[in-house]
């Protein structure tokens, strides 16, 4: 049976793939930096109370499964990692600073995939087997262009 966390009026499973990149790929991931990497992943998410499911670290990329609150955005948790992890780790590791010299470790982009178990066939089914009265796409709501709108005030 899958557990949902309880928030005080929700209940949810929302779990996300985040892929964090250094700049142009650098293979900097790696000895003493490899070591903190996930230590120091796993206390900004504690803090800001992410749960981290599974990781993993390559030289030039790491891969985290985090759970979330719905409250939370994804772009902050990112926004939390990257922030964080950057700041502390140019501050301890003299030659990331040389490296990285506008003090930013990590790519602007980052990849995020939501890991959801349900398609989008899977809800239609579930929404076509619930009662009341189906709601189709009868054109209703087409917008008719030869309605002249006033210019948007500025």
């Amino acid at each position: 049976m899958k557990r949902y966390q309880l928030g005080a009026h929700t209940k949810h499973d929302l779990k996300v793939h985040l892929v964090l990149i250094p700049k142009y790929r650098k293979k900097v991931l790696t000895g003493q930096v490899a070591l903190c990497v996930g230590d120091l992943i796993r206390q900004i998410a504690m803090e800001h109370e992410i749960t981290i499911l599974s990781g993993k670290a390559a030289s030039d990329h790491i891969h985290v499964l985090v759970a979330y609150k719905p409250h939370v955005d994804v772009s902050m948790i990112v926004q939390w990692l990257k922030g964080v992890s950057s700041r502390i780790f140019l501050q301890e590791f003299a030659h990331l600073r040389k490296q990285f010299w506008g003090r930013q470790l990590w790519a602007r982009g980052y990849p995020a995939v939501s890991t959801g178990n349900l398609t989008d066939e899977m809800v239609q089914a579930y929404i076509e087997e619930q009662e009341g009265e189906p709601v189709h796409d009868d054109s209703r709501f087409v917008i008719d262009n030869s309605i002249k709108l006033p210019p948007p005030r500025r």
